[in-house]
């Protein structure tokens, strides 16, 4: 790309200048500046000096900071291709100029197509389910991070986006330490207030089937979860199962019950309080089910799904690190997860992250992700305000389901994700936490009662 010509002189003023290394260093730094990204062999035969010379000079330039090496242009990355070179504010220019031709080779949908959109990538609309472990897997990667009531994740989440989903595929990646499960937000009885004092011990935690519960990869717990709590606000039971887990490690139910001498039914309640308030998990998720339904605890049913609570796992402390992610890595892990889940971000959708960070945070670090050619921002989506950035592959299926529209009607329970009711789609806004079921059509949503 050419912005300008280098000076030009005649055959005496030539020669003198280049007599000299500063001649060499100021007439290479005069093209660098009036040129665009060069290689040492075309600079060299353009000014007719020794390659050797050119790179000699370019170095110099290089570390004064106004050059830059590396391979800009298409050429440049074929095989046995040679280093390219520019001046480091041409490049911030050619970079800028670039980044907004891009932005605006995009046309935005709307957000009925968009919604149409997020049942494809979220893998809820008909035929684009997975399967098997590994299929649990990839969807478990996609709603890391994101909290549910314990007991929607299999019957309302789950189930939708896996094909023939049964319990034992969770229970596989629980059991291999690939994946885990615990509340990550902080209780609000647990949380200490701005003035630095101690939770209100008349909040009490009530646990209930509606408690928020992630699911997440083991290996991404150090930047979910916050620095630690104490279990303080919990009661005199729960706060005898914590301090024999914190004593004796990860344990079964008996070895719970018989070191803390409390009845089974007491070391239950007190194991599901300290899951609501965040402060266990377990390694299998037949623990969590066996919690939320009392029957199940019992082997009550005739259904092969009816375990006896001894089937269940070890339970152990939910373990969060003493100090907290730097706040930059934590927020580029955040955006990653949220381009993972979403396809495309713009600051509407953290309506319900309740652990993403700020969406200033954010915001940085989706600018520098664009700026290394890793995503791309634009206008994806109409009628919002604000930046919005996207995954690659999200926007060419955006071009594929506005260039096909489809009449089909979404349907979705209001414990799932998207549930997007009066946040992304216009009406009314229904809680995760209410037994209906959210309907989409083209133009209008209407939320329909439903029994759980």
């Amino acid at each position: 790309m050419r912005l300008g010509h280098a000076p030009a002189f005649n055959g005496c003023e030539r020669a003198g200048i280049l007599e000299s290394e500063d001649g060499v260093f100021a007439t290479v730094r005069g093209w660098m500046e009036s040129t665009g990204p060069m290689t040492i062999s075309v600079l060299a035969a353009r000014i007719g000096l020794p390659g050797n010379t050119v790179e000699a000079a370019m170095a110099k330039l290089e570390a004064s900071g106004q050059v830059l090496r590396g391979r800009f242009t298409p050429d440049s990355k074929l095989p046995d291709s040679e280093i390219e070179w520019c001046n480091r504010r041409l490049l911030a220019r050619i970079h800028r100029m670039t980044l907004g031709k891009l932005r605006k080779e995009i046309e935005p949908v709307s957000s009925a197509d968009f919604m149409r959109f997020l049942f494809t990538w979220q893998h809820v609309a008909q035929g684009t389910q997975l399967h098997g472990v590994d299929g649990t897997l990839q969807i478990l990667k996609q709603l890391q991070g994101y909290e549910i009531s314990a007991a929607a994740w299999e019957s309302e989440v789950l189930r939708r986006r896996i094909g023939r989903y049964t319990p034992e595929l969770l229970d596989r990646l629980c059991l291999s330490g690939e994946v885990m499960w615990g509340r990550l937000s902080p209780h609000p009885s647990l949380v200490v207030s701005g003035n630095g004092s101690a939770p209100s011990s008349s909040r009490r935690i009530r646990p209930t089937r509606v408690a928020p519960v992630a699911i997440f990869l083991r290996e991404d717990v150090s930047w979910l979860l916050e620095a630690g709590t104490e279990a303080d606000g919990i009661s005199a039971s729960g706060r005898q199962v914590w301090d024999a887990l914190k004593q004796r490690g990860a344990s079964f139910l008996p070895e719970l019950v018989k070191s803390t001498g409390l009845l089974t039914s007491q070391v239950e309640d007190a194991l599901w309080e300290l899951a609501a308030a965040g402060l266990v998990t377990a390694d299998g998720f037949e623990n969590l089910r066996a919690l939320v339904d009392p029957k199940r605890r019992r082997g009550e049913g005739s259904s092969r799904l009816k375990m006896p609570r001894h089937a269940a796992g070890r339970w152990a402390l939910l373990e969060h690190p003493s100090v907290s992610s730097p706040s930059e890595e934590r927020a580029e892990a955040f955006a990653r997860q949220l381009l993972l889940r979403w396809g495309v971000v713009f600051r509407d959708l953290l309506a319900r992250e309740t652990l993403a960070p700020s969406w200033r945070d954010l915001l940085i670090a989706l600018r520098r992700m664009e700026a290394r050619g890793e995503i791309r921002g634009g206008r994806f989506v109409s009628g919002f305000l604000g930046e919005q950035f996207a995954r690659a592959e999200a926007v060419d299926l955006l071009r594929s389901i506005r260039r096909n529209p489809s009449e089909s009607i979404l349907r979705i329970p209001a414990a799932d994700p998207l549930n997007l009711l009066g946040i992304v789609v216009p009406g009314g806004r229904i809680s995760p936490l209410a037994s209906q079921t959210v309907e989409l059509l083209k133009s209008t949503v209407s939320p329909i009662d439903v029994a759980l």
